[in-house]
């Protein structure tokens, strides 16, 4: 069992347009989480922002630029970058992406799939070691929105992330939004992939919005926009695994067209809801 030194409760996505509504009265939020590669330059307003923020809530650091999944070399600068970050701030939890997004100097601006092989596996573990190691810190790895599969991969995704997860000493960072983006993309039931997803690795769960379109061929496209509510099914989604665990550190992620904080902090608000549910059903007797 992953034991998260987060809140169990919901926390939202820091956007610097909110600090003053954030920062004018205490917020009932269990945390708030930062993207690393936003804040690696000097100090200034953001450093001022986040210091604050430190001081008053509990810190999740999501880096989204370590190309865990790349056949490339970690990126020792960039490391060293998000190590000192970590360190200045002392967050209580720090997670990436199974994915890779640069190659040979370039990046590319987006979280790329990778085939789920033996020799895969045994590279992404590798990385997962030597971050941790640097980091000094056990990170929490996110399953991947997918739009594409490949013939090459022999290894189902959730067994690919249960063995990372157990040979490196990582946890995992469950994203529903992902489960159900991937599940309409490649029609498949997201309750299967849950019901096989390792949920005591678990030690956060994302939840976002996500927008459907049609392809260039004319066939369904579910994209994970994170410009959106959060929608029913992926909310119905998370009771069902929280049903399971118990209550989880819960982040909503909302990175495009971002709403006012009032709008923002009700989403977080439904969240800790359901999370105080879930911990109230387990919490009652069994019947007799």
């Amino acid at each position: 069992m992953f034991v998260s030194q987060l809140p169990l409760s919901a926390g939202a996505s820091f956007k610097p347009e909110h600090f003053a509504a954030i920062s004018a009265a205490p917020q009932p939020l269990g945390f708030f989480e930062f993207h690393a590669e936003n804040y690696m330059g000097g100090g200034g307003t953001p450093h001022a922002q986040l210091r604050f923020l430190r001081e008053h809530y509990a810190l999740s650091v999501h880096g989204v630029g370590l190309n865990i999944g790349s056949t490339e070399p970690l990126d020792r600068a960039h490391l060293a970058r998000l190590t000192e970050l970590c360190n200045l701030y002392q967050p209580e939890c720090f997670s990436g992406h199974l994915a890779w997004s640069s190659h040979a100097g370039i990046f590319f601006n987006d979280l790329l799939p990778l085939p789920y092989t033996e020799r895969n596996l045994r590279l992404v573990i590798d990385h997962v070691d030597e971050a941790q190691n640097a980091l000094r810190r056990r990170l929490l790895l996110e399953n991947p929105a997918t739009y594409v599969r490949f013939e090459q991969s022999t290894i189902p995704e959730t067994e690919f992330l249960a063995a990372i997860a157990r040979k490196a000493g990582c946890g995992l960072l469950l994203d529903v939004n992902n489960v159900f983006v991937s599940a309409r993309n490649h029609a498949t039931s997201a309750s299967a992939y849950l019901e096989a997803f390792p949920l005591g690795l678990v030690g956060e769960i994302h939840l976002a919005g996500h927008f459907e379109t049609i392809d260039g061929e004319g066939s369904p496209l579910c994209i994970d926009a994170h410009g959106t509510p959060v929608a029913g099914k992926v909310f119905a989604l998370f009771d069902s695994v929280i049903a399971r665990t118990g209550p989880l550190p819960t982040l909503i992620e909302w990175d495009n067209d971002v709403p006012e904080w009032p709008v923002l902090r009700a989403e977080v608000l439904a969240a800790q809801e359901r999370l105080e549910c879930a911990r109230l059903v387990r919490a009652a007797p069994s019947a007799a």
